[in-house]
């Protein structure tokens, strides 16, 4: 299984877009996939369900800090390749995309009444979410190849 199919087949099973993204990525984090998805728990939905910054950017952003972040003082190098790489990642999302707004992809606010009938009757969870989570793990296993 491919990590863009194991990302896309826990969305399915109801994993927010967050968990599904680092998830797939749980064997190369050297963590357990339950870690991985309760750090992403509270990502989904834009950060808390707020429709801010996409939950399958926050998931590559969590791999990125994780694989290759700050974790001793003074090691200033990497905290730049780090923002480096986010950054990276961020300008190649939105150049596919446009944005990393999750309400702002979506084009509808889930967190009115009207706005989850319309992400219903739209299916945008299943018709754009999986677009996003899709392109984010793709994009993320290309950076970490071509920045190992």
């Amino acid at each position: 299984m491919t990590r863009t199919e194991k990302a896309l087949e826990y969305f399915s099973n109801g994993f927010n877009c967050s968990q599904s993204v680092i998830v797939s990525f749980a064997d190369i984090l050297k963590i357990d996939e339950k870690t991985a998805l309760r750090i992403a728990s509270g990502f989904g939905g834009g950060m808390g369900g707020m429709q801010e910054t996409c939950g399958a950017v926050t998931g590559a952003f969590m791999v990125i800090g994780y694989l290759k972040g700050k974790y001793k003082d003074g090691d200033d190098e990497t905290k730049e390749l780090t923002n480096k790489l986010i950054q990276e990642f961020t300008q190649k999302f939105v150049e596919k995309f446009g944005e990393i707004n999750c309400k702002a992809l979506i084009n509808v606010d889930f967190n009115t009444e009207e706005g989850k009938k319309q992400a219903e009757e739209l299916d945008v969870f299943n018709k754009k979410c999986t677009t996003f989570i899709n392109h984010s793990v793709d994009l993320l296993e290309e950076m970490l190849i071509t920045h190992n």
